[in-house]
């Protein structure tokens, strides 16, 4: 079974927001590679893209067996999305964050 994946605009918005974090972080630091960036970014769609034939192995997130967070590895922490089995078909990633953020935006 393939589910089709897709974001709210407030997932696509903490993409981006994750994205111009670590650009802004590499462009503070002494030899910073703004690479990093864009690797953050591919790691983080690679992940949900996993989501198109597995969204049942992540982990539960309250009562729901529906609402789940994917763990997403990246350096030496990584990101988590938020996501929502809609139905047998559809799965919604509802948000992205960093690992040592304190919640989802």
């Amino acid at each position: 079974m393939t589910f089709h994946v897709s974001l709210t605009q407030e997932a696509e918005a903490d993409l981006n927001r994750l994205f111009d974090f670590v650009v802004q972080r590499e462009l503070l630091r002494t030899g910073g590679d703004l690479v990093v960036a864009e690797q953050a970014l591919a790691a983080i769609k690679n992940g949900i893209a996993t989501l198109r034939h597995s969204p049942f192995t992540c982990r539960k997130v309250g009562a729901s067996p529906f609402l789940r967070e994917l763990i997403i590895p990246f350096g030496c922490s990584g990101y988590v999305a938020l996501f929502e089995i809609v139905d047998n078909t559809e799965v919604v990633v509802c948000a992205v964050r960093h690992q040592l953020e304190d919640d989802y935006h």
